[in-house]
C-alpha cells in the first residue's frame, strides 16, 4: 500500500463526497438488515398461527406488516446503494482525471532526454491501462471495502444479539479465510506487475509498427511483423493466464467457505433449537439470511485484494516517473526579453544516452536582426545549436547569452515564445491543415492562416485540395508530400512572429525555385529579427550576414558567402559542387 499513498492528497481534496458515500453505505446496509429481522417474524408468526396462540386475522397482519417492511426498507437500501455508488464510483473518475493530467503534465516537463530513453507506447501504457488500475482501486475497491466492513460490522452486532453462540460457530471460518487472503495477495501482486510490463512491451511494439507501417510495408516485412507480434501476444497472454490462475482461486474458497458457515448454522442452530436454547426457527432462518449477505461482500475480499494489488504495481510504474526531476528547469518566474544578440562562448556540450560529443568550444556570436547559416556534414553539431537556443538540452561548459542574460537565467515560458523553430524532420498533427499553422497562434485569423502558407510558398497546395484549409491530415502528416510538410511547419512558425526564427534544414525537399521564393519572403519576415538558418545547401545559406562551418563539433570556417568562396575548404568544395549540379541539370 505504499506506492498508492500518492493518492491521498485526491482523497483528501475530495473528502467530503467519500465522507457522504461512506455515512450513505452505512445507511444503506442497516436498512437492507431489516429482511432478516423481519423474516424471523414472519416464521415466529407462523409457529404461532400454527399453535392457534393467533388468530387468523392477526397471522394475517402480522404477516401483511413484516412483507411491507421488507420490501420498504429493500426499496430504501436500493436507492441508497444507488446513491452510494453515485458518490464514490463519481470520485474515481474524478482522481483518474486528476492523475492522467499530473502524469500528462509531468511527461511536458520532461527533457527530450527522458523521451530518449522510453518509448512510447510504454508512456502511453502507464497513462492509460495504468491509471485505469488505479482508478478501479479509488472506486470500486474503496467502496465494496467500506460495503463490506459496514455489513460485517452491523451483522455481527445482529447476529450477537440474537445468538452469541451460533455468532461463534458461524464465523469460525472467517480466519482461515484472512490467511488464504493474505498468501493469495502477495503472488497476485508479484504477477499482477509483470502483466503490466508485457502490457507495455505489446503498446510499444503496436504503436511503433502503426507509426512505421510505410516501411514495414515498403521492405515487405508484415509477415514477420505479424509473427512477432504474435510471439509477443502469447506471451503476454501466458502471463495474464498465470495471474488469472491465482485469481480463481479467490471465488471457490469465499463460497466453499461460506457454505461450511451456512452448514454449522444449521446443525448448530438445529441442536439449539432441539435443546430449547432459542426459542424459534426463525433465528436460523435469521442467520442463513445473515450468512448469505455475507456472502457477496466475502467473496468481493478476494477480487478488492487483487484489485488493491494490481492497483499498487501500476501506481508504482507511474510513481517511477513522477518522481524524476526534469532537467531543464525554470529558474525564474520574472519575464525577460530574449529578443537580441546571441552569444555563444566556448560552448562545449555531449549528449548522454550516447556520449557524443556534439560541439566542442563553439564561439560566434549573431546581432539581432542578422541572419547566420550554419553548414556542415551529417553530425557535425548544426542541429545541436538549436536545441541549445531553444534550451532543450543544458551546456556541458561555456556560456550561451542573449540580449546579454545567461540563457538559464531566462524565463522558459519567454524565451520559448520568442522562438519561431522549424525542425528537420517537419512534425504535423493528425489535424486539420488550418490547425497545425494555428498550431504557432491559436489567436491567428483566417487571413493570418493564408498570409503564413503564402510566405511558406504551400498556399497554392492547400487550395488545391477538396477541403481547402480544413483538409484533415493522416498521422505526423502522412497525407502531405515531405515538401509540403516542410512548408506548412514553416508557416507554423512564422505566423507567430517571433524575435528568433530557427530553421533546421527545412527547406532540403522542395525544389530550387521554391526555395528562392521562400528565402526571399523570410528575408522580408525576418527584418529586426534574428535568423539562424541550418542547411546543407549553399543558396539557403549565401545571403546570410555571416556563416559558420562545423566539422565534428567544431568550427572551421567563418565568414560571409563572398569571404568562403575564395578560401579553400568545405564551404568552396560544396559550392563548386552544388553550381556544377544546377548547371548540368539545366542543361
Amino acid at each position: 500500500m505504499k506506492e498508492l499513498q500518492h493518492l491521498n492528497k485526491y482523497f483528501l481534496k475530495y473528502k467530503f463526497y467519500l465522507i457522504v458515500g461512506i455515512i450513505i453505505t452505512i445507511a444503506a446496509r442497516i436498512f437492507l438488515l431489516f429482511t432478516p429481522r423481519y423474516v424471523k417474524k414472519i416464521f415466529v408468526a407462523i409457529e404461532r398461527g400454527s399453535s392457534g396462540e393467533i388468530s387468523k386475522e392477526v397471522f394475517k397482519y402480522e404477516l401483511s406488516e413484516a412483507i411491507a417492511y421488507i420490501i420498504g426498507a429493500a426499496a430504501i437500501g436500493a436507492i441508497l446503494t444507488f446513491f452510494m455508488r453515485q458518490t464514490i464510483i463519481n470520485v474515481s473518475r474524478y482522481i483518474e482525471y486528476d492523475l492522467k493530467n499530473e502524469i500528462y503534465a509531468q511527461y511536458q516537463k520532461l527533457s527530450l532526454n527522458f523521451y530518449k530513453k522510453n518509448r512510447t507506447g510504454d508512456l502511453m501504457n502507464r497513462i492509460s491501462e495504468d491509471v485505469g488500475r488505479v482508478r478501479m482501486y479509488a472506486g470500486p475497491a474503496i467502496m465494496y471495502s467500506i460495503n463490506t466492513i459496514a455489513l460485517f460490522v452491523i451483522v455481527i452486532i445482529y447476529m450477537i444479539n440474537a445468538s452469541p453462540k451460533l455468532t461463534l460457530y458461524t464465523i469460525l471460518p472467517l480466519p482461515i479465510l484472512s490467511v488464504i487472503i493474505y498468501k493469495l495477495s502477495k503472488e497476485i501482486h508479484k504477477r499482477s506487475t509483470i502483466v503490466q510490463e508485457y502490457l507495455s512491451k505489446l503498446s510499444t511494439f503496436t504503436q511503433e509498427s502503426f507509426s512505421g507501417i510505410s516501411v514495414i510495408k515498403a521492405y515487405g516485412i508484415e509477415p514477420q511483423t505479424s509473427s512477432n507480434f504474435i510471439t509477443l501476444a502469447s506471451q503476454s497472454k501466458a502471463k495474464q493466464i498465470s495471474l488469472v490462475k491465482v485469481q480463481a482461486w479467490f471465488f471457490p474458497m469465499m463460497i466453499l467457505l461460506i457454505g461450511a458457515s451456512n452448514l454449522l448454522v444449521i446443525y448448530i442452530g438445529g441442536m439449539q433449537y432441539i435443546n430449547g436454547e432459542i426459542e424459534s426457527l426463525g433465528t436460523i432462518a435469521e442467520f442463513i439470511i445473515y450468512v448469505n449477505m455475507l456472502t457477496w461482500p466475502v467473496a468481493t475480499v478476494g477480487w478488492v485484494t487483487s484489485i488493491i494489488q494490481q492497483a499498487e504495481a501500476s501506481q508504482k510504474r507511474i510513481n517511477e516517473f513522477l518522481k524524476i526531476k526534469p532537467e531543464i528547469t525554470n529558474t525564474t518566474e520574472a519575464t525577460t526579453n530574449a529578443s537580441g544578440n546571441i552569444v555563444f562562448n566556448n560552448v562545449s556540450f555531449t549528449y548522454d544516452d550516447t556520449n557524443i560529443q556534439a560541439l566542442k568550444n563553439v564561439t560566434f556570436s549573431i546581432k539581432q536582426g542578422e541572419t547566420l547559416a550554419i553548414l556542415g556534414k551529417t553530425g557535425s553539431g548544426k542541429s545541436t545549436i538549436l536545441d541549445l537556443i531553444g534550451r532543450l538540452y543544458d551546456i556541458d561548459s561555456g556560456s550561451i547569452k542573449i540580449n546579454d542574460i545567461s540563457l538559464n537565467k531566462h524565463n522558459l515560458t519567454n524565451l520559448r515564445d520568442s522562438i519561431g523553430y522549424v525542425p528537420q524532420d517537419a512534425f504535423l498533427f493528425s489535424d486539420t491543415i488550418k490547425n497545425n499553422i494555428k498550431f504557432g497562434k491559436e489567436t491567428a485569423t483566417e487571413d493570418d492562416v493564408i498570409n503564413a502558407a503564402k510566405n511558406a510558398q504551400v498556399h497554392k497546395n492547400i487550395i488545391k485540395f477538396n477541403n481547402g484549409y480544413d483538409t484533415v491530415l493522416g498521422e505526423r502528416g502522412i497525407t502531405l508530400s515531405g515538401g509540403q510538410k516542410q512548408r506548412v511547419s514553416i508557416a507554423r512558425a512564422i505566423i507567430k512572429s517571433p524575435e528568433i526564427l530557427l530553421f533546421d534544414d527545412c527547406l532540403s525537399a522542395v525544389d530550387t525555385e521554391t526555395e528562392e521564393k521562400i528565402l526571399k519572403n523570410l528575408n522580408k519576415i525576418s527584418k529586426g529579427k534574428t535568423t539562424i538558418i541550418v542547411s546543407h545547401r549553399v543558396s539557403s545559406a549565401k545571403n546570410a550576414d555571416k556563416i559558420i562551418v562545423l566539422d565534428g563539433g567544431e568550427i572551421v570556417q567563418e565568414g560571409t558567402h563572398e569571404t568562403l568562396v575564395n578560401i579553400a575548404g568545405y564551404y568552396k568544395d560544396l559550392y563548386l559542387k552544388q553550381l556544377s549540379e544546377n548547371t548540368s541539370g539545366t542543361s
